[in-house]
This record gives C-alpha cells, structure tokens and sequence, in this order.
C-alpha cells in the first residue's frame, strides 16, 4: 500500500485535476455537457480504488486533512458572493427569480423526501437527491454528505455524487428543448438566417462586473497583483475564523435540540457580512475577481480530495429509488420552467431564455445554465434581461438561502 502524506495527497490531487482537464479536452462530450474536470479526474481515481476495494485490497491511503478547509474557503468566497448591493442593481426581476429559485429547492426536498419514504428509503436519501445534490451541484454534495451520513443515509456522498451528475446532464438536456417550445409555441422570435456566435461570460465575470470596485491601494515598493491576492487571502482567511467562532457558537446554542450546523455555514455568513459592511464603508476594497479564483481552486482541489476517496459500489443499493426520485426531479424542474419561471419572467422571448438558465442552474450548475442561454442567443439573438438575472441568482444567491433550507430539512429530518 502506497502511504501519502497530507503535502504528496494535495499533490496529487492537483496532477488528478489536470488529468481531468486532458481528458475533457479529448473527449469533448464531456465538455458539452459542463462535466466539471475535478469529477472527471476524481472518478476515475475512485473507480480504480473501489474495484480494489471490492477485493479487499487498499492501493492508496492518502491524508485529507485539508480538505474540509478548502471546502469552507469555496464557500467562504460563496459569502462574499452575496452584496446587497447586486441585488439592487438586478432590480425587482432578480429578487422575483431569487425567491423562485429558493422555493425552488423548498419544493426539491419536499418532492425528493415523500418520493424516498414511498419508496422504502430514509427521507433524508430524497433530501440528498433534491436541492442538496439538484440545486447544488456535486460540491454541496460532497460538503453536506458527512451530515448525511451521520444522519442515517448510507453512502452518501456516492449517492450524492451520481444524483449531481444525473442532475448536470439532465440540465444540459432539457434547458434548451424547454425554451425551444416556449419560443415556438409563442412565436416569441424568428431564428437568423445565419447564425451568429455569441460570446458570452461567465456567470461570476458577469457578476464580478458590477460588484464595486474600488481602487488597490500598494503600498510603496510592493507588488500590486502580489499585494491583491495577499489581502484577499487574509480577508478570507479572517473570515473563515470569525465563521468557525459563530458555527461553534451556533452549534453550541442548538445542541440541546439534537441540531447542528454544517462547519460552512458560519464562514458564508461572516463572508457575506464583511462585504456588505465594505460595499458601505469601502475600508478593505475586496476585489471579488480574486475572491472568486481562490474560491474556485478551493472547489478544484476539494473536489478532487472528497471524490478520490468514495466507495463507489455504495450506490448499488439504492440505483432503483434513485432513478425513480431523479426523474421525477427532473420532470418536475421542466415542468416549473414552462409554467412558472416563464410566466413570472415575462411571457416573453427573455423569459424564455430564463426558462432555460433555470433548468441548468435547478438541476446542477450554473455552467449549464449559461451554456443553455448562450445556445438560445447564438440561434435567436442577444437576452441581456436573462444573462443578467441568472448568472446574480444562479452563481452567488441561490447557494447561499440553499445552504439554509438544506440545513432546515437536515436538522429537523434527522
């Protein structure tokens, strides 16, 4: 058996991250479908050790210890996602799509958790496979899955991981019919007679645009890209120790009740405390371009740690139930999308475009949900209203008021 210390674990964590990136890029199905390269690399590692595994043979033992901090630094930068400031700038059609997309995940879980009881699996098994893994996508499943299977659901981060990846292709797979059927039923708009390609941003560039900047202030002789990054670090660093202070605070506080709080949830609330109080004060000038890198090699690195070390013949037992609540999960996010997202949003060509970013966003990432809307204008034309609303929501608000109502239903399921 091969031993790997905590430095040679991250390093080759980091080496499975670009092995997935390769293999991405020579298997461009994956990428059409917005397979995050951290999942591709971190399963097929886990595939190779489960099948030792089953033969009672241990190839590797790595040390995790720094996973569950590069997961609070992810969600920390979550936090510092959340300025009450883009939500006036969004306007009232954001904070509509905001609240859709929160009971939204209310709805997940409801639906995920009656289908589980019916079909003879703990409630929390639906939970996991709604708004946890639906809304959230594979890293809220990884980082909830402790809480999870503490709470009685066997294999839950396998179950967690395969309804994330469900729930990615199926998003990819309907957003775009959904709104194709809204525009032709409506005659909503004409295809051009030739088709233009479109290029669109990010969801976190689009957002990052009109965050608020202010100026870096270097001090002399220092190296300003050095001193931004230097600062941003140390602003969520700070954070994230302010946040482990109110988690086991928290915790402390519900402890009588049987109730917990997963270790994240302190660090995005002090996050998103110390923005607002900056986008007043603009003491610090936290530039969330470089909040959201750190946040995102956080995810990459966490992502792979957490899924080089499942089991995967875990998910044997419970394929059929999951299928069974996965399609319906999906059916009814389409279903939400036609009836609810589009009327609300307008009744019209951009509600339709909404409508498709919905289904990316509901069923796994925002990744999705802009490659849905970018295909719709690519064929259509421009819908600045959706690559405005979607991307605030989809990228930033929805994981934060998510984060909550999985929390709710985790304690008071347990």
């Amino acid at each position: 058996m091969l031993s790997l210390d905590l430095i040679q674990t991250v390093a080759f964590a980091g080496v499975v991250l670009f092995g997935g990136y390769g293999i991405r890029r020579a298997v461009p199905v994956l990428g059409r479908y917005n397979i995050p390269a951290p999942v591709i690399g971190g399963l097929l590692v886990a595939t190779v050790l489960s099948f030792a595994a089953s033969r009672n043979v241990t190839l590797v033992a790595f040390d995790t210890t720094l996973q569950a901090p590069l997961m609070v630094a992810f969600f920390t930068s979550v936090g510092f996602g959340a300025s009450f400031g883009l939500l006036r700038v969004g306007g009232p059609l954001v904070l509509l799509f905001f609240g859709i997309a929160t009971l939204t995940a209310v709805f997940q879980n409801v639906v995920g958790g009656l289908l589980a009881m019916a079909l003879g699996q703990p409630a929390l098994m639906g939970v996991l496979a709604g708004s946890v893994t639906m809304m959230g996508g594979p890293a809220t499943a990884l980082a909830f899955a402790p809480q999870f299977a503490a709470a009685g659901v066997p294999g839950a981060a396998t179950v967690g991981l395969a309804a994330a990846m469900a729930g990615i292709v199926a998003g990819g797979l309907i957003g775009g019919p959904v709104a194709t059927w809204l525009i032709g039923r409506g005659r909503l708009a004409r295809p051009k007679a030739v088709p233009v390609h479109i290029p669109i941003a990010t969801a976190q560039s689009i957002v990052e645009d009109r965050m608020p900047v202010v100026p870096a202030q270097t001090p002399q002789g220092e190296d300003r890209e050095a001193y931004a990054i230097l600062k941003t670090l140390v602003v969520m660093l700070v954070a994230m120790w302010i946040g482990g202070l109110i988690s086991a605070w928290i915790n402390r506080a519900l402890a009588g009740a049987g109730m917990a709080l997963p270790a994240y949830i302190g660090a995005m609330l002090a996050a998103a405390a110390i923005r607002n109080l900056d986008d007043l004060t603009r003491i610090i000038g936290i530039p969330q371009q470089i909040v959201d890198d750190l946040g995102n090699v956080a995810l990459s690195l966490f992502l792979v740690l957490a899924l080089m070390t499942l089991r995967l013949y875990e998910i044997v037992h419970v394929a059929l139930p999951l299928m069974v609540i996965l399609t319906v999960q999906v059916a009814c996010v389409a279903g939400l999308a036609a009836w609810v997202v589009f009327r609300t949003m307008g009744r019209d060509y951009e509600g339709a475009v909404i409508a498709s970013g919905y289904c990316g966003f509901a069923l796994g990432t925002t990744a999705n949900a802009m490659a849905n809307m970018e295909a719709l204008a690519e064929r259509y034309g421009a819908a600045p209203r959706a690559f405005l609303v979607v991307p605030m929501v989809g990228a930033f608000f929805i994981d934060f008021t998510n984060a909550l109502v999985i929390t709710g239903f985790l304690n008071f399921l347990r």
